[in-house]
């Protein structure tokens, strides 16, 4: 039973960075997209 809630804590971790990262990459990918398309800073 213990060995099972563990399992399930660490896989709610790695969701859970992996999400993280994920945004993190996707914010920083469309303001490198909006810089080149519009040549200015995206709005906040």
């Amino acid at each position: 039973m213990e060995n099972e809630i563990v399992r399930r804590l660490i896989w709610s971790g790695m969701l859970a960075a992996s999400g993280a990262i994920a945004s993190i990459v996707a914010a920083r990918l469309s303001a490198i997209l909006f810089r080149r398309l519009f040549d200015e800073d995206p709005p906040e």
